[in-house]
Protein backbone atom coordinates (compact mmCIF):
# COMPACT_ATOMS: atom_id res chain seq x y z
CA UNK A 1 0.00 0.00 0.00
CA UNK A 2 2.16 2.84 -0.21
CA UNK A 3 1.49 5.03 2.77
CA UNK A 4 -0.54 3.76 0.53
CA UNK A 5 -3.11 1.82 1.22
CA UNK A 6 -5.80 -0.41 1.78
CA UNK A 7 -3.48 -0.46 4.17
CA UNK A 8 -1.51 -0.70 1.54
CA UNK A 9 -3.01 1.98 0.09
CA UNK A 10 -0.56 4.70 0.28
CA UNK A 11 -1.04 7.02 3.10
CA UNK A 12 -1.38 10.34 1.52
CA UNK A 13 -2.59 12.58 4.27
CA UNK A 14 -2.19 12.72 8.01
CA UNK A 15 -4.24 15.08 10.15
CA UNK A 16 -3.09 15.46 13.74
CA UNK A 17 -4.27 17.14 16.90
CA UNK A 18 -2.92 17.63 20.42
CA UNK A 19 -5.06 16.92 23.44
CA UNK A 20 -4.67 16.00 27.10
CA UNK A 21 -5.62 12.40 27.71
CA UNK A 22 -5.88 9.97 30.57
CA UNK A 23 -5.88 6.76 28.56
CA UNK A 24 -5.23 3.50 30.37
CA UNK A 25 -2.31 3.53 31.59
CA UNK A 26 12.40 0.13 25.62
CA UNK A 27 15.32 -2.01 22.44
CA UNK A 28 15.73 -5.09 20.39
CA UNK A 29 16.38 -4.91 16.73
CA UNK A 30 15.80 -8.02 15.09
CA UNK A 31 12.28 -9.79 14.14
CA UNK A 32 10.61 -12.96 12.21
CA UNK A 33 7.04 -13.01 10.92
CA UNK A 34 5.03 -15.42 8.75
CA UNK A 35 3.13 -13.94 5.81
CA UNK A 36 -0.21 -15.42 4.92
CA UNK A 37 -3.09 -14.77 2.62
CA UNK A 38 -6.63 -15.82 3.64
CA UNK A 39 -8.76 -17.29 0.86
CA UNK A 40 -12.48 -16.73 1.15
CA UNK A 41 -13.78 -18.45 -1.97
CA UNK A 42 -13.50 -15.45 -4.26
CA UNK A 43 -12.48 -16.16 -7.81
CA UNK A 44 -9.22 -14.82 -9.16
CA UNK A 45 -11.10 -12.23 -11.21
CA UNK A 46 -13.02 -11.02 -8.16
CA UNK A 47 -9.95 -10.49 -6.01
CA UNK A 48 -8.06 -8.86 -8.90
CA UNK A 49 -11.00 -6.56 -9.59
CA UNK A 50 -11.24 -5.48 -5.95
CA UNK A 51 -7.47 -5.16 -5.56
CA UNK A 52 -7.28 -3.18 -8.78
CA UNK A 53 -9.98 -0.84 -7.51
CA UNK A 54 -7.94 -0.10 -4.42
CA UNK A 55 -4.69 0.16 -6.40
CA UNK A 56 -6.26 2.66 -8.78
CA UNK A 57 -7.43 4.87 -5.92
CA UNK A 58 -4.00 4.58 -4.36
CA UNK A 59 -2.24 5.69 -7.55
CA UNK A 60 -4.64 8.63 -7.92
CA UNK A 61 -3.98 9.71 -4.37
CA UNK A 62 -0.23 9.46 -4.88
CA UNK A 63 -0.46 11.70 -7.91
CA UNK A 64 -2.28 14.25 -5.80
CA UNK A 65 0.54 14.13 -3.27
CA UNK A 66 2.82 14.54 -6.29
CA UNK A 67 21.13 -4.26 11.56
CA UNK A 68 21.58 -2.33 14.69
CA UNK A 69 20.43 -4.95 17.23
CA UNK A 70 21.34 -8.30 18.64
CA UNK A 71 18.53 -10.45 17.29
CA UNK A 72 16.52 -10.98 14.15
CA UNK A 73 12.83 -10.31 14.49
CA UNK A 74 10.60 -12.69 12.54
CA UNK A 75 6.91 -12.75 11.80
CA UNK A 76 4.75 -15.39 10.09
CA UNK A 77 3.06 -14.11 6.97
CA UNK A 78 0.14 -15.36 4.93
CA UNK A 79 -1.85 -14.39 1.90
CA UNK A 80 -5.17 -12.66 2.35
CA UNK A 81 -7.83 -12.60 -0.33
CA UNK A 82 -11.28 -11.76 0.95
CA UNK A 83 -11.18 -8.68 -1.22
CA UNK A 84 -7.79 -8.53 -2.84
CA UNK A 85 -4.16 -9.37 -2.75
CA UNK A 86 -2.66 -8.31 0.54
CA UNK A 87 -0.19 -10.28 2.62
CA UNK A 88 -0.73 -10.41 6.37
CA UNK A 89 1.92 -10.68 9.06
CA UNK A 90 1.09 -12.04 12.49
CA UNK A 91 2.44 -10.33 15.59
CA UNK A 92 1.29 -9.70 19.15
CA UNK A 93 0.81 -6.52 21.11
CA UNK A 94 0.74 -5.73 24.82
CA UNK A 95 1.26 -7.58 28.09
CA UNK A 96 -0.15 -10.16 28.14
CA UNK A 97 0.41 -10.34 24.37
CA UNK A 98 -2.63 -10.39 22.08
CA UNK A 99 -1.98 -11.83 18.61
CA UNK A 100 -3.37 -10.06 15.56
CA UNK A 101 -2.94 -10.10 11.75
CA UNK A 102 -1.81 -6.89 10.04
CA UNK A 103 -1.17 -5.99 6.42
CA UNK A 104 2.56 -5.85 5.60
CA UNK A 105 3.08 -2.63 3.64
CA UNK A 106 6.43 -1.40 2.34
CA UNK A 107 4.69 1.70 0.97
CA UNK A 108 3.74 3.33 4.29
CA UNK A 109 5.09 3.98 7.78
CA UNK A 110 2.42 3.95 10.48
CA UNK A 111 1.94 0.80 12.58
CA UNK A 112 -1.63 0.60 13.88
CA UNK A 113 -4.35 -1.70 15.14
CA UNK A 114 -7.97 -1.22 16.16
CA UNK A 115 -8.38 -0.61 19.89
CA UNK A 116 -11.23 -1.03 22.32
CA UNK A 117 -13.49 0.74 22.85
CA UNK A 118 -14.32 0.72 19.16
CA UNK A 119 -17.81 1.62 18.04
CA UNK A 120 -19.77 1.57 14.81
CA UNK A 121 -16.91 3.25 12.94
CA UNK A 122 -14.68 0.17 13.25
CA UNK A 123 -14.46 -2.67 10.73
CA UNK A 124 -14.94 -6.33 11.58
CA UNK A 125 -11.67 -8.11 12.26
CA UNK A 126 -10.71 -11.78 12.78
CA UNK A 127 -8.97 -11.20 16.12
CA UNK A 128 -10.18 -9.70 19.43
CA UNK A 129 -9.75 -5.96 19.77
CA UNK A 130 -6.64 -4.85 21.60
CA UNK A 131 -7.63 -3.04 24.81
CA UNK A 132 -4.94 -0.68 26.16
CA UNK A 133 -6.59 -0.82 29.61
CA UNK A 134 -5.85 -4.57 29.75
CA UNK A 135 -2.12 -4.23 29.07
CA UNK A 136 0.45 -3.45 31.73
CA UNK A 137 2.90 -2.05 29.18
CA UNK A 138 0.71 0.46 27.30
CA UNK A 139 1.50 4.14 27.52
CA UNK A 140 0.37 7.25 25.68
CA UNK A 141 3.18 8.42 23.42
CA UNK A 142 4.30 11.89 24.56
CA UNK A 143 3.45 14.62 22.07
CA UNK A 144 7.07 15.78 21.96
CA UNK A 145 8.46 12.29 21.28
CA UNK A 146 10.59 12.07 18.15
CA UNK A 147 8.12 9.38 17.00
CA UNK A 148 5.03 11.51 17.56
CA UNK A 149 3.11 12.62 14.49
CA UNK A 150 2.38 15.82 16.41
CA UNK A 151 6.02 16.70 17.17
CA UNK A 152 6.26 19.02 14.18
CA UNK A 153 3.10 20.88 15.23
CA UNK A 154 4.67 21.67 18.61
CA UNK A 155 7.58 23.42 16.89
CA UNK A 156 9.78 22.90 19.92
CA UNK A 157 7.25 24.16 22.46
CA UNK A 158 6.68 22.22 25.69
CA UNK A 159 3.46 20.18 25.45
CA UNK A 160 0.88 20.38 28.24
CA UNK A 161 0.95 17.59 30.86
CA UNK A 162 -0.75 14.41 29.68
CA UNK A 163 -0.73 15.58 26.07
CA UNK A 164 -1.52 12.87 23.54
CA UNK A 165 -1.42 13.02 19.77
CA UNK A 166 -4.48 12.10 17.72
CA UNK A 167 -4.20 11.29 14.03
CA UNK A 168 -6.38 10.77 10.98
CA UNK A 169 -4.29 8.73 8.54
CA UNK A 170 -5.78 8.70 5.05
CA UNK A 171 -4.93 6.06 2.42
CA UNK A 172 -5.97 5.81 -1.22
CA UNK A 173 -9.36 4.31 -0.43
CA UNK A 174 -9.42 4.09 3.35
CA UNK A 175 -8.59 5.88 6.56
CA UNK A 176 -7.95 5.25 10.24
CA UNK A 177 -7.91 7.55 13.25
CA UNK A 178 -6.97 7.31 16.90
CA UNK A 179 -4.28 8.11 19.45
CA UNK A 180 -0.59 7.32 19.29
CA UNK A 181 0.66 5.00 22.01
CA UNK A 182 3.75 3.05 23.03
CA UNK A 183 3.65 -0.73 23.58
CA UNK A 184 5.60 -3.96 23.76
CA UNK A 185 5.33 -5.99 20.55
CA UNK A 186 6.03 -9.73 20.40
CA UNK A 187 7.28 -11.39 17.21
CA UNK A 188 7.67 -15.08 16.35
CA UNK A 189 5.13 -17.92 16.39
CA UNK A 190 6.81 -20.38 18.80
CA UNK A 191 7.76 -19.47 22.40
CA UNK A 192 11.40 -20.42 21.84
CA UNK A 193 11.48 -18.24 18.73
CA UNK A 194 9.78 -15.17 20.17
CA UNK A 195 11.28 -11.70 20.53
CA UNK A 196 9.69 -9.03 22.71
CA UNK A 197 10.39 -5.43 21.77
CA UNK A 198 9.28 -2.69 24.20
CA UNK A 199 8.59 0.92 23.38
CA UNK A 200 7.20 0.57 19.84
CA UNK A 201 5.24 3.66 18.79
CA UNK A 202 1.94 2.70 17.15
CA UNK A 203 -1.52 3.96 16.32
CA UNK A 204 -4.34 2.90 18.64
CA UNK A 205 -7.28 3.36 16.27
CA UNK A 206 -10.87 3.68 17.44
CA UNK A 207 -12.37 4.53 14.06
CA UNK A 208 -11.51 3.20 10.59
CA UNK A 209 -13.06 2.67 7.20
CA UNK A 210 -13.94 -0.85 6.10
CA UNK A 211 -11.03 -1.26 3.65
CA UNK A 212 -8.55 -3.47 5.41
CA UNK A 213 -9.44 -7.00 4.33
CA UNK A 214 -9.53 -9.55 7.14
CA UNK A 215 -6.77 -7.81 9.05
CA UNK A 216 -6.75 -6.00 12.39
CA UNK A 217 -4.55 -3.16 11.17
CA UNK A 218 -1.41 -2.45 9.20
CA UNK A 219 2.36 -2.53 9.72
CA UNK A 220 4.27 0.12 7.78
CA UNK A 221 7.64 -1.13 6.51
CA UNK A 222 8.63 2.01 4.63
CA UNK A 223 11.65 4.28 5.00
CA UNK A 224 10.10 6.77 7.45
CA UNK A 225 10.86 7.04 11.17
CA UNK A 226 7.51 5.56 12.26
CA UNK A 227 7.89 2.30 10.32
CA UNK A 228 8.70 -1.00 12.01
CA UNK A 229 11.94 -1.18 10.02
CA UNK A 230 13.09 2.19 11.36
CA UNK A 231 11.93 1.63 14.94
CA UNK A 232 13.82 -1.68 15.11
CA UNK A 233 16.88 -0.03 13.55
CA UNK A 234 16.82 -2.97 11.15
CA UNK A 235 19.44 -2.38 8.49
CA UNK A 236 17.85 -5.06 6.33
CA UNK A 237 14.70 -7.14 5.98
CA UNK A 238 13.44 -9.85 3.64
CA UNK A 239 10.28 -11.66 2.59
CA UNK A 240 9.18 -14.31 0.12
CA UNK A 241 5.59 -14.05 -1.08
CA UNK A 242 3.87 -17.38 -1.76
CA UNK A 243 1.86 -17.66 -5.00
CA UNK A 244 -1.65 -16.25 -5.17
CA UNK A 245 -3.10 -19.63 -6.09
CA UNK A 246 -1.46 -21.36 -3.10
CA UNK A 247 -4.14 -21.47 -0.41
CA UNK A 248 -2.16 -23.37 2.23
CA UNK A 249 1.44 -22.19 2.49
CA UNK A 250 2.91 -19.49 4.68
CA UNK A 251 6.21 -17.67 4.42
CA UNK A 252 8.30 -15.53 6.73
CA UNK A 253 9.23 -11.87 7.05
CA UNK A 254 12.64 -11.35 8.68
CA UNK A 255 13.87 -8.03 10.04
CA UNK A 256 17.47 -7.81 11.20
CA UNK A 257 20.79 -9.62 10.80
CA UNK A 258 19.34 -12.98 9.72
CA UNK A 259 17.61 -11.49 6.70
CA UNK A 260 19.66 -12.86 3.81
CA UNK A 261 19.42 -14.58 0.43
CA UNK A 262 21.11 -17.99 0.20
CA UNK A 263 19.82 -18.96 -3.24
CA UNK A 264 21.86 -19.08 -6.42
CA UNK A 265 21.24 -16.44 -9.03
CA UNK A 266 20.88 -13.51 -6.64
CA UNK A 267 20.72 -10.14 -8.38
CA UNK A 268 21.08 -6.70 -6.79
CA UNK A 269 20.11 -3.20 -7.82
CA UNK A 270 20.59 0.09 -5.93
CA UNK A 271 17.71 2.09 -4.53
CA UNK A 272 17.16 5.48 -6.07
CA UNK A 273 17.31 8.26 -3.48
CA UNK A 274 13.79 9.16 -2.36
CA UNK A 275 12.52 12.76 -2.47
CA UNK A 276 12.54 14.56 0.87
CA UNK A 277 8.83 15.38 0.72
CA UNK A 278 6.10 13.17 2.20
CA UNK A 279 4.74 10.75 1.22
CA UNK A 280 7.41 10.07 -1.42
CA UNK A 281 10.15 9.95 1.23
CA UNK A 282 8.81 6.65 2.54
CA UNK A 283 8.94 4.79 -0.81
CA UNK A 284 11.62 2.38 -2.04
CA UNK A 285 12.43 3.68 -5.54
CA UNK A 286 14.19 1.54 -8.17
CA UNK A 287 15.74 2.37 -11.53
CA UNK A 288 13.85 0.34 -14.16
CA UNK A 289 15.61 0.88 -17.50
CA UNK A 290 13.65 -1.45 -19.80
CA UNK A 291 11.39 -4.47 -20.28
CA UNK A 292 11.74 -7.53 -22.53
CA UNK A 293 9.23 -10.22 -23.46
CA UNK A 294 11.16 -13.34 -24.28
CA UNK A 295 14.20 -12.25 -26.28
CA UNK A 296 12.51 -9.10 -27.60
CA UNK A 297 13.44 -5.81 -25.96
CA UNK A 298 10.43 -3.49 -26.01
CA UNK A 299 10.68 0.02 -27.43
CA UNK A 300 10.51 1.92 -24.14
CA UNK A 301 12.50 5.11 -23.56
CA UNK A 302 15.25 4.50 -20.97
CA UNK A 303 14.01 7.49 -18.97
CA UNK A 304 10.35 6.42 -18.98
CA UNK A 305 10.58 5.38 -15.31
CA UNK A 306 12.97 8.10 -14.14
CA UNK A 307 12.28 9.99 -10.93
CA UNK A 308 12.02 13.65 -11.80
CA UNK A 309 13.56 16.52 -9.86
CA UNK A 310 10.09 17.71 -8.82
CA UNK A 311 9.33 14.31 -7.20
CA UNK A 312 7.06 13.01 -9.96
CA UNK A 313 7.59 9.82 -11.93
CA UNK A 314 9.86 7.02 -10.80
CA UNK A 315 9.05 3.42 -9.94
CA UNK A 316 8.64 1.96 -6.45
CA UNK A 317 8.42 -1.60 -5.13
CA UNK A 318 5.40 -2.01 -2.87
CA UNK A 319 4.25 -5.12 -0.98
CA UNK A 320 0.90 -3.44 -0.37
CA UNK A 321 -0.10 -2.87 -3.99
CA UNK A 322 -1.35 -5.93 -5.87
CA UNK A 323 -1.18 -5.17 -9.59
CA UNK A 324 1.88 -3.56 -11.17
CA UNK A 325 1.23 -0.21 -12.84
CA UNK A 326 3.39 1.21 -15.61
CA UNK A 327 3.41 4.63 -17.23
CA UNK A 328 1.19 4.45 -20.29
CA UNK A 329 4.00 4.67 -22.86
CA UNK A 330 5.59 1.54 -21.34
CA UNK A 331 2.33 -0.28 -20.65
CA UNK A 332 1.19 0.05 -24.27
CA UNK A 333 4.44 -1.57 -25.43
CA UNK A 334 3.95 -4.48 -23.01
CA UNK A 335 0.33 -4.84 -24.04
CA UNK A 336 1.15 -4.86 -27.75
CA UNK A 337 3.91 -7.44 -27.24
CA UNK A 338 1.53 -9.79 -25.38
CA UNK A 339 -1.16 -9.35 -28.06
CA UNK A 340 1.35 -10.21 -30.79
CA UNK A 341 2.14 -13.57 -29.15
CA UNK A 342 -1.33 -14.74 -28.12
CA UNK A 343 -3.58 -16.24 -30.78
CA UNK A 344 -6.66 -16.46 -28.55
CA UNK A 345 -9.51 -14.02 -29.18
CA UNK A 346 -9.42 -10.86 -27.07
CA UNK A 347 -12.43 -10.26 -24.84
CA UNK A 348 -13.61 -7.48 -22.57
CA UNK A 349 -12.85 -8.66 -19.04
CA UNK A 350 -12.92 -5.22 -17.45
CA UNK A 351 -16.27 -5.77 -15.69
CA UNK A 352 -15.06 -9.06 -14.21
CA UNK A 353 -11.41 -8.32 -13.43
CA UNK A 354 -10.94 -4.58 -13.93
CA UNK A 355 -7.98 -5.43 -16.20
CA UNK A 356 -7.51 -3.93 -19.61
CA UNK A 357 -6.25 -6.90 -21.64
CA UNK A 358 -7.98 -10.29 -21.45
CA UNK A 359 -8.25 -13.30 -23.75
CA UNK A 360 -11.02 -15.89 -23.97
CA UNK A 361 -10.04 -19.53 -23.48
CA UNK A 362 -12.14 -22.20 -25.27
CA UNK A 363 -13.49 -23.41 -21.90
CA UNK A 364 -12.95 -23.07 -18.18
CA UNK A 365 -10.97 -26.32 -18.26
CA UNK A 366 -8.64 -25.15 -21.03
CA UNK A 367 -4.97 -24.63 -20.24
CA UNK A 368 -3.41 -21.26 -20.99
CA UNK A 369 -1.02 -21.23 -23.94
CA UNK A 370 2.75 -21.18 -23.47
CA UNK A 371 4.32 -17.75 -23.19
CA UNK A 372 7.91 -16.58 -22.72
CA UNK A 373 9.09 -15.00 -19.50
CA UNK A 374 9.06 -11.24 -19.05
CA UNK A 375 12.26 -9.53 -17.89
CA UNK A 376 12.35 -6.29 -15.95
CA UNK A 377 15.74 -4.68 -16.56
CA UNK A 378 16.80 -2.83 -13.43
CA UNK A 379 20.04 -0.97 -12.97
CA UNK A 380 22.58 -3.83 -12.84
CA UNK A 381 20.02 -6.60 -12.33
CA UNK A 382 17.37 -8.43 -14.39
CA UNK A 383 14.20 -9.69 -12.70
CA UNK A 384 12.74 -12.56 -14.73
CA UNK A 385 8.99 -13.09 -14.35
CA UNK A 386 7.49 -16.42 -15.44
CA UNK A 387 4.16 -16.18 -17.24
CA UNK A 388 2.23 -16.92 -14.03
CA UNK A 389 3.66 -13.73 -12.53
CA UNK A 390 2.41 -11.41 -15.27
CA UNK A 391 -0.68 -13.22 -16.59
CA UNK A 392 -3.59 -14.34 -14.41
CA UNK A 393 -5.96 -17.21 -15.21
CA UNK A 394 -9.55 -17.28 -13.99
CA UNK A 395 -12.05 -19.71 -15.42
CA UNK A 396 -12.12 -18.97 -19.15
CA UNK A 397 -10.37 -15.59 -18.86
CA UNK A 398 -6.62 -15.11 -19.23
CA UNK A 399 -5.53 -11.54 -18.50
CA UNK A 400 -2.44 -9.37 -18.31
CA UNK A 401 -1.98 -8.63 -14.59
CA UNK A 402 -0.74 -5.09 -15.16
CA UNK A 403 -2.33 -1.71 -15.64
CA UNK A 404 -1.35 1.66 -17.01
CA UNK A 405 -0.97 4.98 -15.31
CA UNK A 406 -0.59 8.49 -16.67
CA UNK A 407 2.72 9.26 -18.33
CA UNK A 408 4.86 11.09 -15.80
CA UNK A 409 3.04 9.54 -12.83
CA UNK A 410 4.68 7.09 -10.45
CA UNK A 411 4.88 3.43 -11.50
CA UNK A 412 4.61 0.60 -8.97
CA UNK A 413 5.95 -2.95 -8.87
CA UNK A 414 3.12 -4.79 -7.11
CA UNK A 415 3.09 -7.98 -5.09
CA UNK A 416 1.54 -10.13 -7.84
CA UNK A 417 4.78 -9.71 -9.77
CA UNK A 418 6.78 -10.40 -6.58
CA UNK A 419 5.30 -13.84 -5.90
CA UNK A 420 7.86 -16.68 -5.65
CA UNK A 421 10.65 -14.14 -5.45
CA UNK A 422 12.86 -13.98 -2.34
CA UNK A 423 13.49 -10.27 -1.82
CA UNK A 424 15.99 -8.55 0.47
CA UNK A 425 15.83 -4.84 1.30
CA UNK A 426 19.31 -3.83 2.47
CA UNK A 427 18.56 -0.41 3.92
CA UNK A 428 22.12 0.03 5.16
CA UNK A 429 23.68 -0.66 1.77
CA UNK A 430 20.79 0.99 -0.12
CA UNK A 431 20.22 -2.03 -2.38
CA UNK A 432 17.41 -4.41 -3.28
CA UNK A 433 18.43 -8.03 -3.94
CA UNK A 434 16.23 -10.83 -5.23
CA UNK A 435 16.29 -14.43 -6.39
CA UNK A 436 13.54 -16.64 -7.87
CA UNK A 437 12.48 -19.12 -5.18
CA UNK A 438 9.67 -21.52 -4.37
CA UNK A 439 8.53 -19.48 -1.38
CA UNK A 440 6.36 -22.23 0.12
CA UNK A 441 9.51 -24.26 0.82
CA UNK A 442 11.29 -21.58 2.86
Amino acid sequence: MSSTATAQMASLAVLTALFCATLAASGAAGVRVELTRIHSGLTASQFVRDALRRDTHRHSARQLAASGGAATVSAPTRKNSPGGGEYLMTLAIGTPPLSYPAIADTGSDLIWTQCAPCGAQCFKQPAPLYNPASSTTFGVLPCDSSLSICAAALAGATPPPGCACTYNYTYGTGWTSGVQGSETFTFGSAPADQTRVPGIAFGCSNASSDDFNASAGLVGLGRGRLSLVSQLSARKFSYCLTPFQDTRSTSTLLLGPSAALDETGVRSTPFVASPAEAPMNTFYYLNLTGISLGTTALSIRPDAFSLKADGTGGLIIDSGTTITSLVDAAYQQVRAAVVSLVTLPMTDGSATTGLDLCFALPSAASAAPAMPSMTLHFDGADMVLPVDSYMILDSSLWCLAMQNTTNGAMSTLGNYQQQNMHILYDVGQETLSFAPTKCSTL
